[in-house]
């Protein structure tokens, strides 16, 4: 059962969000399959970069974008080592940590999507695996990937301006603790998950106990935001499980950094508690059920720039796969005109629609101008 007792108020934003979610949950099975996916990708996009983000890693949306498509050529697991230098390449190798990181949050989220069903119960031997997935394009944590931290580690909030560093959460100390308390916590989540009546409350409380252990060395922050998706997945609730493969929850964390951080300290008054009924989740849950509503309203915004997609013409479309082969370039028209052979002036006017439906934005003015993708 769960550790706290949702008062009265969290109830009915519970209910609210109950609501809105069976009423998205009913436009979006009246869509064709080509829409959902697009939908989808678009989720995805927008998560492995916000929950990268948040853990200070530098690629844009489109950058993403681009690497998934650059490895959805070739589905086989080898696809990124094989591709890494020309990824690289591309980006340049001073982000070579940012894509790694990218690329392994890429593949867990896709574990997460795909195969949730088959992953109930869970174990600790898929969390590890999992962990495993997201570390192991990095080298140097190759050592420790799906293994339990066998160093002290904590949870620190940096600002990038000042570089002043805040202490989160002082976790579990490596060894036995640690391992009691995930044994604690999964089977805590088996017996749970499926019995509470409110799924996003279990997966509020899995996902604060499981970053207040801190089991893994590092990565811990991207696992558990991965984790939160998992639990809603795997839950009895047709809306959370319909609608999550269509919503980028991280997007909006990553939007509201300071203040996640803040309700993950306050949870627990900055350490790990032995006992889970110490920790206070009620804020935590409004955060959690605040930023899945907001991402609800993504949805929208998705459709819109699909419905604009459709309508590109066959000159526009092409230009747009221009840009999405250089994500990282600022490109002008007479770049344009040696990539297409395509006439100046049906340029401009397909550069001129793409930036109106927010596909490209403009840099500058008059002949220096140049464009950039928008995700």
């Amino acid at each position: 059962m769960l550790s706290f007792k949702p008062d009265t108020k969290l109830e009915k934003l519970l209910k609210a969000l109950q609501g809105r979610m069976a009423e998205t949950c009913t436009r979006l099975l009246s869509l064709a399959d080509h829409e959902r996916q697009y939908l989808n990708k678009c989720a995805l996009i927008s998560t492995i970069g916000a929950s990268t983000r948040i853990e200070n890693a530098v690629l844009t949306d489109i950058e993403i974008e681009w690497v998934d498509t650059t490895l959805s050529a070739n589905g086989r697991t080898t696809s990124f080592e094989e591709k890494k230098s020309f990824i690289l390449d591309k980006l340049s190798s001073d982000r070579e940590r940012s894509i790694e990181e990218v690329v392994g949050c890429r593949e867990v989220l896709n574990i997460v999507y795909q195969q949730a069903t088959e992953l109930f119960p869970l174990s600790e031997i898929t969390l590890r695996g999992m962990h495993h997935e997201l570390m192991q394009h990095f080298p140097p944590a190759r050592h420790y990937a799906g293994k339990y931290k066998t160093v002290e580690n904590r949870v620190v909030s940096t600002n990038h301006v000042t570089g002043q560093q805040v202490n989160v959460l002082e976790p579990t100390p490596p060894g036995i603790i640690t391992d009691m308390a995930m044994q604690e916590l999964v089977a805590w989540y088996n017996d749970t998950l499926r019995e509470a009546p409110w799924p996003l409350l279990v997966a509020t409380e899995f996902v604060f106990r499981f970053l207040a252990i801190h089991p893994f060395q590092d990565g811990n922050g991207r696992l558990g935001r991965a984790l939160f998706l998992l639990a809603l997945l795997q839950s009895n609730d047709q809306y959370l499980t319909a609608i999550t493969p269509y919503i980028a929850i991280d997007r909006h964390i990553e939007q509201n950094k300071t203040h996640y951080y803040r309700v993950l300290n306050e949870s627990a008054d900055g350490k790990f508690q032995s006992d889970p009924r110490n920790y206070r989740y009620d804020a935590l849950a409004r955060f959690f059920i605040s930023m899945t509503d907001s991402a609800i309203s993504d949805i929208d915004i998705y459709r819109t720039r699909y419905s604009n997609l459709q309508r590109l013409s066959e000159n526009a479309l092409t230009i747009l796969n221009v840009f999405k082969t250089s994500p990282e370039k600022r490109l002008k028209v007479t770049d344009i005109v040696l990539a297409t052979n395509i006439p100046r002036r049906t340029i401009q006017y397909s550069l001129k629609t793409l930036t109106e439906k927010q596909f490209l934005q403009k840099l500058g003015s008059g002949p220096g101008s140049r464009y950039q993708l928008v995700f």
